[in-house]
This record gives C-alpha cells, structure tokens and sequence, in this order.
C-alpha cells in the first residue's frame, strides 16, 4: 500500500506540472493569438472541434480505460487496441474529409472545405497516440508526458503565434492543432519505447471491447449534449456570436477540467488497484472530493468575480461579450470534479454498464433542458446548463449510493466548508472589482487578497484539506529523497 501511495503522489505532482505547465502556456498562447484573431476565426474552428471530439471518441472506443482497469493486461491487448484504433482514424479521416462540402454548405461557410479537409489529418495522428497514452497512465508515468507534451505545445504555440501575426486568420489555429498534435504523438512513441507485434486477437478485442464500449458510448453521449451547443449556436446565430460562446466555455472550463484530469488520470489507476476493498476506495473518494473541492470552489468562484477585468484586460474590449456567458457557465462546471469522481467509482468496479446508464437519463434531461432555452438566447441557454449539472448531482450520486453507502448527503457535508469560505471570498472580491482601479491592479488585489483570505481562514479553522495537501508534499519530498 505504501508503494501505491508513494507512485500516488509522484502521478499528482508530475500530472500537475504536466497539465498546469501545459495549460498554463496554452493558455498564454491563446490569450495573445485571440489579441489578434477575431471570434469569426475560433467561431469557424469551433465547428471542426465538434466532430473531432465525437470522431476521437470512436479512436480511443474505451479501449485505452479498459487497458488501465484490466489487470493482467498483455502484449496482445496493446497491441490489438492498436490496429483498431488506427484503421478506425483512417477511415473516419476519410469520411471528414469527403463530408467536407456538406459541413461548408450546412453553415454556409466556404472556408470549412478546406480547413476541415487539413483538420482531418488529425484523426489519423490521435489515432497513433492511444496506446502509448494507455501505457503511460498504468504506469502512472506523468512525468515522461509532460516532457513530450511540453515540448509540443512550446513549438506548435511558436509557430501558431507568428502565422496569428503574419495575418494567416483561422489558419493559425489549425497549423497550431495539427502541429501540436504530431509532435506530441511522435514523443511519446520515441519515449514510450513500445512497437506492436503483429497480432490481432479477437478474444482480446471483444474482452476489451465488453468494458470499453460502455464507457465509449457515455462518452460519446457527453460530447453529443456538448456539441449540441455549439452546432446549435452555429447555425442558429452568427459566427463571431459562436465565437464568444467557445472562448467562454474554454476559459470557464480551464479551471476544474485541468485540475481534475490531473486527479483523474491517478485516483482511476489507483482505485483500480483497490476496487475490491470497499473501504479503502471510501477512504480515497471522500480523500479527493475534499481536496478537489478545496481547490476548485475558489478557483472558479474567483474568476466570476473579476470576470470583468480579466477579460477586458487580457482579450480586449472586443470580446466583453463573453463575460456574463463566463460567469454563468462558471457555476456549472464548479461542480464537474464532484460527478466525476463518483463515475469514475463506477468504472473502477468495472461497471460500465451503470455509468452508461445514467448518462443516458442525464443526457434526456439536457436535452429537455437545450430545446426549452433555444429560444430564450445564449445567456439563457447557458443558464440551463447550470441547471443540467446541479440536477444531474442527484443522478450521478443514486448507484454510489447503492453500492458503496456514499450518499449526496454526506458528499456535500464534505465539501460545504470549501463552498462557503470559497462564497466569502467571492463576495469580497465582487466588492472589491467596484472599485474605480486599473484592470491589472483589480486582478492583482483580487487573486492576492483572495487567496490569502481563503488559505488563511481555512488555515485558521484547521479544515482537514489543508493537512492533506500539506501530508502529499511532504509525502513527495520523501519519496524524491
């Protein structure tokens, strides 16, 4: 158990530096490319992300969490998760490619006939990285990534820079992809050091398949209900409209999404191992809720607050438009790390099956939910998916209950200490971005004040998440020695 927790904490120092490393340069890249882009340009890309992420999904078909939850995974398994992903890629690579008209001509756009034609190259490159991905998440191996992917990132954000300024429009953010994509598959297949037998084994596939397929149908699912927004705002509403909701939905998720697939890419592993000891898998949940919890509430309740100035600041005035979409969509995704963390008990037990089912009762109620607020606007639309993910808690929670004696109830009794100090500090912070000060002094003030407002009280009230953050580090500063 000591070796499992030692590997635990190396994958969360490692998968954070990878992600925040990452994302944080990203982020920078992003902020600075949309200086110079106009919404039409990430309104026109916006589309194309719809279907790669749906089309990424019949790649990855489950397989590469069914490789991590599969215990006495073998040579064969890789190996015919392999074969199938890449003609998978292949074939739909092609079907992008010959759709491209159809997709130009339903949003009246004729530039998406050739960007989408550039963009499918992608699916035959993500294809290549399933695999290598897989073997380094049973590994719990972050560190490895973040190299690949930092590097990837550091050169295809170079290049989609200095095409931005060179006025290439949407075509910067392609090349970007698309660079970034290869770059990143080609590292972690140098470094992985892994190359597939020639074997295809179909009892493998379908063993494989019978978990995989489950979750791949959820995921397919999700990104459905997520797409509808974007495919409906863009045919709905202009293209620079569609642009401002994707930098919205971009910024609010960065946040949770970041932090929890750092958490998620080690707790799931790590409850692998122990999915047949129900009350260690207790003790790891309510251990994570707590600290995802601790971090994420402030984090997102923070940037309602200086919403304004942030924006205004780093994007200019021309993208305002996306504040209140910010704020709004904020509220819903502050409560991601908490349904994912009771799904992923789900998958860990192997029960795919469940998962499955509620996310298709989660997926109705959205859809319910998108067709009443279509006519209302973007704002109200944005609205309804707050709703969609507070009720969904209740949905999310019914076979966690039922099988592992984790309730709602006790869930929230966990979180509510970080849910209240994080709404303190949020209201002073609001108060504070009243004042007639500089953007960048409003930013400054509010993240310092802020934070120190909120370690400090949680410090003083000796809330148990700041003992475990400071038990992980320390824990890691052993296990470096």
């Amino acid at each position: 158990m000591a070796s499992l927790k030692n590997k635990a904490i190396s994958g969360i120092i490692w998968s954070s530096i990878e992600r925040f490393s990452v994302q944080g340069i990203q982020f920078v890249i992003q902020v600075i490319m949309a200086r110079i882009l106009m919404p039409e340009d990430y309104g026109v890309v916006a589309i194309l992300v719809v279907f790669l992420a749906i089309f990424q999904i019949f790649i990855d078909g489950g397989f590469s969490s069914a490789l991590v939850q599969k215990h006495d995974r073998s040579v064969v398994d890789y190996s015919t998760v392999f074969y199938f992903s890449v003609v998978v890629g292949i074939a739909l690579c092609l079907i992008f490619f010959f759709s491209a008209p159809l997709i130009a001509n339903f949003y009246e756009m004729p530039i998406l006939v050739l960007v989408t034609r550039v963009v499918a190259i992608n699916l035959i490159i993500s294809a290549f990285a399933v695999v290598p991905r897989a073997i380094f998440t049973v590994r719990i191996d972050f560190k490895t990534q973040a190299r690949a992917t930092l590097t990837a990132v550091i050169i295809s954000g170079a290049v989609g820079l200095w095409m931005a300024n060179a006025g290439y429009g949407v075509w910067a953010l392609v090349f970007q992809s698309l660079l970034g994509n290869g770059i990143g598959t080609f590292l972690l297949w140098i470094l992985s050091k892994w190359w597939p037998s020639w074997v295809f084994s179909t009892v493998s596939f379908k063993k494989l398949f019978s978990f995989g397929s489950k979750l791949m149908l959820s995921a397919l699912l999700d990104t459905v209900y997520r797409s509808m927004y974007t495919l409906v705002i863009g045919r709905r509403f202009s293209a620079q409209e569609l642009g401002l909701y994707s930098r919205a939905d971009q910024f609010a998720q960065f946040p949770s999404a970041n932090f929890f697939n750092i958490i998620n890419r080690v707790v799931f592993p790590v409850m692998c191992d122990v999915q047949n000891d129900d009350e260690k898998t207790k003790v790891i949940f309510y251990k994570f809720i707590r600290i995802s919890t601790f971090i994420i509430f402030p984090a997102m309740i923070g940037l309602i607050s200086l919403a304004e100035p942030f924006v205004r600041l780093l994007l200019t005035e021309r993208w305002l438009g996306i504040v209140i979409l910010l704020q709004v969509l904020c509220l819903a995704y502050m409560w991601f790390p908490v349904h994912a963390l009771n799904l992923m008990l789900l998958q860990a037990r192997g029960r795919s099956d469940l998962f499955l089912r509620l996310d298709i009762i989660k997926k109705v109620m959205g859809v319910v939910i998108l067709v009443v607020t279509i006519p209302f606007g973007i704002t109200i639309m944005c609205i309804g998916i707050v709703v969609h993910s507070v009720s969904a808690l209740y949905v999310n929670t019914y076979y966690t209950k039922k099988y592992f004696d984790i309730s709602l109830f006790r869930q929230i009794k966990y979180i509510f200490p970080s849910l209240t100090l994080s709404g303190s500090m949020g209201v002073m912070i609001f108060f504070l971005v009243r004042l007639e000060l500089a953007d960048m002094l409003i930013l400054l003030l509010g993240v310092g004040i802020g934070s120190l407002y909120y370690v400090g009280v949680a410090t003083i009230l000796r809330m148990e998440e700041v003992k475990e953050l400071r038990a992980i580090f320390y824990k890691q500063k052993q296990v470096s020695k």
